[in-house]
């Protein structure tokens, strides 16, 4: 039988690395305890989405997010249980939730550690009444050890200077997916042991698909590089690209790429004309940057159409940007067609 592999021995393995070679090892120990409170909160997430109406948190609750979005009673307990289990562990100096409108600091009463936790708590909430899959998003980043205390200056920090991301979805099977920076590893939740489980190594990305990932009703209002993009997709074998695409469309990004790291795919969520002082929909800090950085890390490309995601140098938290992420030849294409455009 092949021995399983839990993501506490995955992790602790990181964090050995090379050591006995005189090396330091993949992940720091701090980094490694601060993923596996993650993995616990995400599981006590994924109970509380199991239970469903029968817990009585479907629905939606009272208020708004800093958004102007009206939350879901899954989003509130979503951003709850991340910040419980995570604030008093000393592995963090603060969390960032893109349902706070700012920065929540580690209590004084709790011992500070080096790490910024950002999350999306619930990403696709507006699929949780239907029973459609979501999921969370995380990113994780070091406080700069200068500053004599955290602010959100702090997190406003390129995502190519992530440290661990992942995202963790709820559906027919709970899955996490992580990355330290040395690829991308799935675990599946086995709920009568009560642990995650390595059932995929080095996940990749094909480098070409033939299928696309975008909500076609905002057609009318797409950029023209992006509507070129997509109706060579949908002129099939009789058109410049001379083969047939699919569509697939969750409206969950969670979802959504978790189908593009299984089997291939390019996700878009582009700018548009309906608001056109945004430079797009999706949070940077917690969707657009840590998707990136899983989606290069599994050899495929994540751009905004004109520059890579990662490169982006945040100025606001809660900041938004154009996305199109999956398999390398076609985020690239898209570019093109942007540079030409441009040109």
């Amino acid at each position: 039988m092949t021995q399983r592999i839990s993501l506490t021995r995955y992790l602790i393995e990181k964090q050995r690395g090379s050591q006995d070679a005189g090396g330091q090892g993949t992940i720091p120990p701090q980094l490694r305890l601060l993923l596996e409170v993650v993995a616990r909160a995400c599981k006590s997430i994924s109970l509380a989405v199991t239970k469903g109406a029968l817990g009585g948190v479907l629905g939606a609750a009272e208020s708004e997010n800093v958004q102007g979005e009206i939350q879901k009673k899954l989003d509130i307990i979503a951003n709850e249980v991340l910040i419980e289990a995570n604030e008093w562990g000393g592995h963090l100096a603060a969390m960032a939730s893109e349902e706070m409108e700012g920065i929540y600091t580690v209590p004084n009463r709790y011992p500070q550690g080096e790490y910024l936790l950002m999350f999306d708590p619930l990403d696709g909430s507006s699929n949780i009444d239907v029973n459609v899959s979501i999921g969370t998003i995380f990113s994780v980043l070091v406080k700069d050890p200068e500053g004599p205390t955290v602010s959100e200056q702090d997190f406003l920090q390129a995502g190519h200077r992530q440290v661990a991301a992942g995202y963790c979805i709820y559906g027919p099977q709970t899955t996490l997916v992580l990355t330290v920076g040395d690829g991308v590893a799935m675990f599946t939740l086995d709920r009568e042991q009560g642990s995650f489980v390595l059932t995929q190594e080095n996940v990749r990305v094909p480098e070409d698909t033939q299928e696309f990932a975008v909500n076609m009703s905002n057609m009318r209002h797409w950029a023209a590089p992006v509507k070129r993009y997509i109706d060579e997709c949908l002129e099939g074998k009789d058109g410049p690209r001379g083969k047939d695409f699919n569509m697939r469309w969750i409206a969950s990004m969670v979802a959504d790429v978790h189908r593009i790291l299984t089997r291939g795919g390019i996700f878009m969520y582009p700018w548009d004309k309906r608001e056109p002082g945004k430079p797009g929909k999706l949070r940077l800090m917690y969707e657009a940057n840590p998707m990136g950085w899983l989606i290069e890390q599994a050899g495929g490309a994540a751009s905004t159409g004109t520059e890579r995601i990662l490169d982006i140098q945040p100025t606001q938290l809660h900041q938004r940007v154009s996305v199109v992420l999956g398999s390398k030849n076609e985020v690239e294409r898209v570019m093109r067609y942007h540079a030409e455009h441009q040109g």
